[in-house]
């Protein structure tokens, strides 16, 4: 069983998003999301966007990667995007880095349809992205 803990800074979205979609391809795999300064909460707008597919991160909280720092990972996926974001370091066992990386929608700014369309464009990315991860290097 393969383990994956996925990292972001905020653990509200992105890593909640891909988390989602990892354990939604094979049930199988030991998933995880974490944050090197996790939110209070999953964004109500994350978990809007993946209860459209059917994907529910409603239960979802997010986590401190200080947690996982004694676990050992298959892959550590980091998925900050943005040039002023500092990705995190997993210092912890891993057999693999990698990084794939989007833009931050919690920054989308707006109407709530407008911050909505924001969302679904970042979700259907990360689908697209780890979904190709996925069949490049897990699925057996």
């Amino acid at each position: 069983m393969k383990r994956i803990l996925i990292l972001c800074t905020g653990n509200s979205a992105r890593s909640q998003i891909g988390e989602g979609f990892l354990k939604s391809f094979d049930g199988g795999l030991e998933v995880f999301s974490a944050g090197t300064n996790p939110a209070a909460k999953v964004n109500p707008f994350a978990v809007k966007v993946m209860a459209e597919i059917g994907i529910d991160l409603s239960q979802n909280k997010p986590k401190d990667v200080r947690e996982f720092l004694d676990q050992s990972f298959d892959f550590v996926i980091t998925v900050c995007g943005n040039a002023q974001e500092t990705c995190p370091n997993f210092i912890g066992k891993v057999k693999h880095k990698i990084h794939i990386g989007f833009e931050d929608p919690a920054e989308a700014k707006g109407t709530d349809e407008e911050i909505l369309r924001v969302f679904r464009e970042i979700r259907n990315q990360i689908k697209e992205r780890f979904y190709d991860f996925y069949l490049k290097n897990v699925k057996e």
